[in-house]
Formats: structure tokens, C-alpha cells, sequence
């Protein structure tokens, strides 16, 4: 069994885009993300963080907006629109969640889809599906990295999805497809979902219920990624699957934390360099 280290992959690929963004610099061009945080939720706080860091690592611009979370509806939707014109900017992220009083599905869709480096637009969706998307949904984008580049091939294997939501379970089912993978996409109405799970060569879980995943729902050698974050009633970080048990029979796992989180921010930093490069070459 081997441990999948999303944080060497992460910093792999954050490496990668560094070089890019010394190339458009040399151009002439400076790639610039703008991040909006509204309120004062304490883990969109250190998500912003690290985002920030991460694109001073690898030399992008970052501006950054932190409002009250009194910040109207209308307040959010005029400040997207002058940075959706604003040509110094490639790339808008609002971080979520957002108060209760603000329409989430109304914000995404106010920010240009040039600029969408969430990969959350319908525009953007839409060009997934399709199979010609510039800017990929970060944190499916990542799981398809993390077992590409751990030298797994993806196409011909039946990949067992766990989770069906519009940020991570339809993209990454998406993605398998694009990489002629045998999709099953599982939800809370899947009857016999421990025999679909079963099935799987590869299984992607981001169900969001601590340790769904146990040992006995897996078959001996699958690759196993897991995508949920989940804190225990001891404070303990674990995922959607139990890692002692699943580890024993796995081929390849990812630990939590310290699989698919970090590859999320990496590849936020790889779609705000694509925009980049989209909107000036």
C-alpha cells in the first residue's frame, strides 16, 4: 500500500506554474487573482490565507477584499462587475460559503466565466462536459492529478464515485470520463451501495460523513481517493473513509489531511495562469 502525499504533488505542480509565471513575466505579463471573503467564518479565513500564499510562492498577483459580513447582496454583485472589467485582473474567486442573506447561485453567475478560476460558472460546467474546459473545477481537477502522477491509469478502470454534489461528485465523474474511465456515479439513493463501492478499481469519495468507507466495502487493491474533511467531536481531522481499515486492502490511498486539500489550491493557482494566458495570448 502506498500513501498518496498530495502535499509533494501539490508543490509539484505549484513548482510547475512558478516557471509558467516567469515566462509571462518576461512578457510583459503579470498574472493577477482577486479573492472576495465576506464575513468572518474562521475556515474561509484560513482558506484566503493560504490562497495568499500560494500565490506569492508562485508569483501571481493577489488582491484581496474582506467585507462585513453586513455586505449587501448588491454591494458583492457591483464589486464583481469592476473586477469582471477590470482587465488587470484574470481571475475572481468568492470564497464560500456566504451569508445567508446573499444568493450564492446569483454571485457565480455574475463573474465572468473568463475569469470563473472555481470552475464553478455553467459556462464552465458546460465546457466540461464536453470535454473542452480551459478552467477545470479545482478540487476534481486535483484527484485526477493525484492519481495520474502517481502513475496510475485511469482509462478502462470502473471508478466508483461516492458523493454526487455540483463541486466535487458531477465534475470529477466528468473528468474519469474525459480519461475513458468506466464511471458510477453513487448518492444517497444508490441501492446496494456497498456492492457498487465494491466494484471499484478507483473510488473517489466525497460523501461528507466521517469514515462512511470501511474496510469490507472495498475490493483488495483499489485506489482509493478521498476527498472529504470531516471533524470529530475530539477535534480530529479524518475523511469519508476509514483509513486504518481501507489502508490494509488499498493499493494506493490518500491520507486526511494532507491528500486532496493541498492539491485544491495548487490547482486554483494552474486555472488563474490559464485564464492569464486565455485573455493575453
Amino acid at each position: 500500500m502506498k500513501i498518496i502525499d498530495g502535499k509533494a504533488i501539490s508543490l509539484e505542480i505549484k513548482n510547475e506554474v512558478k516557471k509558467e509565471v516567469e515566462t509571462l513575466l518576461e512578457k510583459g505579463i503579470k498574472p493577477c487573482l482577486a479573492v472576495i471573503l465576506v464575513g468572518e467564518n474562521p475556515a474561509s479565513q484560513v482558506y484566503v490565507r493560504n490562497k495568499k500564499k500560494a500565490c506569492e510562492y508562485v508569483g501571481i498577483k493577489s488582491l484581496s477584499y474582506e467585507l462585513s459580513s453586513e455586505t449587501s447582496e448588491d454591494e458583492l454583485l457591483k464589486l464583481i462587475d469592476s473586477l469582471n472589467k477590470n482587465f488587470e485582473c484574470n481571475g475572481i474567486l468568492v470564497q464560500l460559503p456566504l451569508p445567508a442573506h446573499i444568493d450564492e447561485e446569483k454571485v457565480l453567475l455574475a463573474i465572468d466565466p473568463k475569469k470563473d478560476v472555481d470552475g464553478f460558472h455553467p459556462y464552465n460546467v458546460g465546457l466540461l462536459s464536453i470535454g473542452n474546459a480551459v478552467l477545470k473545477a479545482c478540487t476534481p481537477a486535483g484527484c485526477i492529478e493525484l492519481i495520474k502522477r502517481s502513475g496510475i491509469d485511469i482509462s478502462g478502470k470502473k471508478c466508483i464515485v461516492v458523493g454526487r454534489s455540483n463541486i466535487v461528485g458531477k465534475p470529477v465523474s466528468m473528468l474519469l470520463t474525459a480519461e475513458n474511465a468506466t464511471v458510477t456515479l453513487c448518492h444517497s439513493k444508490t441501492k446496494s451501495i456497498e456492492e457498487e463501492i465494491r466494484k471499484g478499481d478507483i473510488i473517489i469519495a466525497a460523501v461528507g460523513k466521517p469514515n462512511f468507507i470501511k474496510g469490507d466495502m472495498i475490493s483488495e487493491g483499489a485506489v482509493i481517493i478521498d476527498v472529504g474533511i470531516n471533524r470529530l467531536e475530539s477535534g480530529k481531522l479524518c475523511g469519508d473513509v476509514d483509513f486504518a481499515e481501507c489502508s490494509e486492502k488499498a493499493s494506493f490511498i490518500t491520507p486526511v489531511p494532507g491528500g486532496v486539500g493541498p492539491m485544491t489550491i495548487a490547482m486554483l493557482m494552474k486555472n488563474c495562469v490559464s485564464a492569464c494566458k486565455s485573455q493575453n495570448c
